[in-house]
């Protein structure tokens, strides 16, 4: 019932709404001209058919690129109005420059969805985003059916990376990576999350309110290569994990426990052992036991210490990012969160 209300107070309110489309762009000069093309003759139609209006943007926010990127958000806001380009103080890395393109527009428009420079997320399932919105929905997901596109490789460490951070307490919607449209209301639901270590994916379904999936197929990359190779991508699932869960602490423990149990097994069999006269023997068990206690040792030291090093950021309550320039319809410079 309260979801049909909010479409209702929509439909009432808000005949048509004001979309900024939020783009995260490191080092995508070679993409970036196609992908404006691209976006501008979608919005183009969703504003002749009265989705949206004529205040909607594209906004490229520039993730301390070394290319030509910005030159080129430069340029299409030169061009065209409709362009909007945010430039980071430095590079901050994919999710902290998303964050800082929705927090920095979201007082511009009614909803929000992000995407990837790449085009590889479908921008036909933006219409379905929208009507999904207009049902009451303040989150839509966008989902991928298949991963066809996909090596075998590919397919099988980015599900395999969905299943672990499942397994690891970390709530994501699988298939989902950061095609999303979120309201005002999820934006301002969003910006009350104060962690420095802010992982979207695992974040956002934990805003509450409503919300649906979008399914779609993924496409070829336009041009470019990936900025998620299996290195980045264990670290960024390294990062959602210990940004989101405490599991791998509960984890040792559970180990912990697991080893003291097998060496209580240990010492029963070396006081059998020495009442048999056998004292000579159990040199073997004896060093790996104590190669798998120091290694399991090391092992704990090092995730917590992963989580000291957290907390410790979070004291610090640096910035999550620096806006250097905003190119926007009233200009507006520098603005920091």
């Amino acid at each position: 019932m309260i979801q049909l209300r909010n479409a209702e107070l929509r439909r009432e309110v808000h005949k048509t709404d004001t979309l900024y489309l939020v783009i995260p762009c490191y080092n995508e000069e070679e993409v970036l001209p196609e992908t404006a093309r691209q976006l501008l003759e979608k919005m183009q139609s969703l504003m002749t058919a009265g989705k949206i209006t004529e205040k909607s943007r594209i906004v490229f926010v520039n993730d301390g690129s070394k290319d030509r990127t910005w030159e080129l958000i430069q340029k299409f806001h030169a061009e065209n109005p409709i362009y909007q380009g945010i430039s980071l103080s430095r590079n901050r890395g994919h999710q902290n420059a998303l964050l800082a393109g929705l927090m920095t527009v979201k007082e511009h428009c009614d909803i929000t969805i992000s995407l990837d420079a790449d085009l590889q997320d479908d921008i036909d399932a933006i219409d379905q985003m929208i009507a999904k919105y207009e049902a009451g929905n303040d989150i839509v997901y966008g989902v991928r059916s298949a991963r066809k596109t996909d090596t075998l490789f590919k397919k099988c460490t980015a599900e395999g990376f969905y299943k672990v951070m499942k397994h690891m307490g970390a709530d994501l919607v699988f298939n989902h990576a950061d095609y999303r449209l979120m309201s005002r209301r999820a934006l301002d639901g969003l910006e009350s999350f104060k962690e420095v270590n802010m992982f979207l994916r695992g974040v956002v379904p934990l805003i509450g309110y409503p919300s649906d999936k979008v399914y779609y197929a993924r496409k070829e990359r336009l041009a470019g290569t990936s900025k998620y190779p299996l290195k980045k991508m264990l670290s960024f699932a390294w990062e959602g994990i210990t940004s989101l869960s405490t599991k791998p602490i509960t984890l040792i423990t559970r180990l912990g426990m697991l080893i003291f149990l097998v060496s209580i097994g240990m010492l029963i069999y070396s006081v059998v052992r020495h009442f048999m006269g056998a004292t000579t023997t159990g040199w073997t068990s004896l060093i790996v036991s104590i190669w798998a206690i120091g290694g399991l040792q090391l092992l704990a030291i090092g995730v917590i210490g992963q989580y000291i090093g957290k907390v410790y950021l979070e004291t610090k309550e640096r910035p999550k990012y620096i806006v250097e320039t905003y190119l926007s319809d009233e200009n507006e410079n520098s603005k920091e969160e």
